[in-house]
């Protein structure tokens, strides 16, 4: 493990003895300490070092008693580094002093003759503080890369079938709104590209976008992922941790496969929903949020709710506005446009001179019924660009889905009897995901609920 840098201070007087005095005492504490006797240096010294921690005394040789030149120099130093964390030193100080200093931008006073601890321990709370404003800092920087790089990403959905016509006409009325937005599609259809098309269209565009996948958070990390939490709140919380929610305050939050959430986390997302405001594992402060929330999910939400397995006050929480994205089989006179937009991408991304269809494999392609929707297509276009060695693709260089599509033959002794067909799929996929019921509830198609009621059924 990297050894953690030693914190950089700076002391500037033009007394020597209280220089070499002030060094020999933190240097003792493990920190970096330089010194200073001319304060016209501060601003090269400044400009040139990134100081954790700079010891100002306020009264030099022009000045010994007002502080005035102290303040000075106080100023240039937060001209240079707004966030410079400063200690003002004087010999001459009293309350009214102290107060006009913090007022000025200084971090804390001391006075000489100071006592060594308290002194070390001001300093202690000054690198602390100094560090949460790196922190800051720090997502300061990259919330504004996120929204730079979705504002400049390529969002914008294409398609000029009558379906996707509807979708983008449902996004330019939402997107200027505040409503709450689900998406509803099968996986591949772009729900998080249409997220973030409503997201960059709205007054939010300048704020996060902040996505979090519903389906790979656990039960146990739940409330850290999302609201966040203190150090020391359980076993592995090493240190404190901002939940998404927060990191979402004044954007948009998406949570993408909402219909996995189970019941009883449901219903901790509805009250921080309700309440506006959120309260991070072993904190007792609450605090408030503003985020404007887009869901999304492959399942029906509908009949989950009848059968018990999603909360009807939750679901009206989350869909103001319904957004239904089509699989791509219900708008195939897109797929022509969609893979020469494709085409062009890898194209350019693997420096290959592919520029066109044949009439063939565009007819293979629009034949094709995509189970994996868009991100299906975009996969199949980039192989076939990859495998390519002329300027033009053809059916040939989609083959792999043309035995993809042909149906797998069944096996002799597969039982015809439906029940029992439907007793042997449920106990493949048990079997294959080890007994988690909500895996293989989900890749037979249907409800937790349901899978349990068939499972009882055949005493499974």
């Amino acid at each position: 493990m990297a050894q953690a840098a030693k914190k950089k201070i700076l002391i500037v007087d033009d007394d020597e003895d209280v220089l070499w005095a002030v060094k020999m005492l933190l240097k003792r504490q493990g920190w970096e300490v330089s010194t200073e006797q001319d304060p016209r240096r501060i601003p090269f010294l400044v400009s040139q070092h990134a100081f954790d921690l700079i010891l100002l005394d306020m009264n030099f040789r022009e000045d010994t008693t007002s502080g005035k030149e102290g303040f000075e120099w106080l100023s240039k130093i937060l001209e240079i580094d707004p966030h410079a964390v400063v200690i003002m030193i004087t010999a001459y100080g009293d309350v009214d002093t102290a107060v006009q200093a913090l007022k000025a931008g200084a971090t804390d006073f001391v006075l000489k003759p100071w006592e060594n601890e308290k002194l070390i321990a001001t300093v202690q709370a000054a690198l602390k503080l100094r560090d949460s404003y790196r922190q800051v800092e720090q997502l300061e920087r990259k919330n504004e890369q996120l929204t730079d790089l979705i504002n400049r990403a390529d969002v914008e959905m294409l398609g000029e079938s009558a379906p996707m016509q509807k979708v983008r006409l449902l996004i330019d009325k939402v997107a200027a709104t505040d409503a709450n937005v689900l998406i509803l599609g099968e996986n591949g259809t772009g729900k998080q590209l249409v997220a973030k098309m409503i997201h960059r269209r709205s007054k939010r565009a300048a704020k996060p976008f902040i996505s979090v996948d519903m389906g790979a958070v656990s039960e146990t990390l739940f409330e850290s992922e999302l609201f966040g939490h203190k150090k020391g709140a359980f076993t592995d919380a090493k240190q404190d941790r901002i939940g998404q929610m927060e990191l979402a305050h004044g954007g948009t939050l998406f949570l993408d496969e909402i219909g996995n959430l189970p019941l009883s986390l449901q219903a901790k997302l509805l009250t921080v929903l309700q309440d506006r405001r959120i309260r991070r594992l072993g904190s007792n402060d609450w605090i408030n949020i503003d985020v404007r929330l887009i869901c999304a999910t492959n399942m029906p939400l509908h009949d989950m709710v009848r059968e018990g397995s999603f909360r009807q006050d939750l679901l009206y929480r989350i869909n103001t506005v319904e957004i239904y994205l089509p699989p791509l089989r219900e708008r195939n006179e897109d797929i022509p446009l969609l893979a020469d937009h494709f085409l062009k991408r890898f194209a350019q991304k693997y420096r290959k001179e592919v520029k066109q269809f044949s009439a063939e494999a565009l007819k293979t392609l629009t034949a094709y019924h995509w189970p994996g929707n868009i991100r299906e297509l975009e996969h199949a276009i980039e192989r076939a660009v990859i495998m390519a060695d002329k300027s033009s693709l053809d059916s040939s260089d989609f083959a792999f889905l043309q035995k993809a599509a042909a149906p797998a033959a069944l096996p002799g002794d597969l039982p015809l009897n439906l029940e029992a067909l439907e007793r042997q799929a449920i106990e493949r996929a048990l079997k294959k995901h080890q007994g988690n019921v909500s895996r293989a509830a989900k890749e037979l198609g249907i409800t937790r609920a349901a899978l349990y009621r068939r499972m009882e059924k055949y005493g499974l």
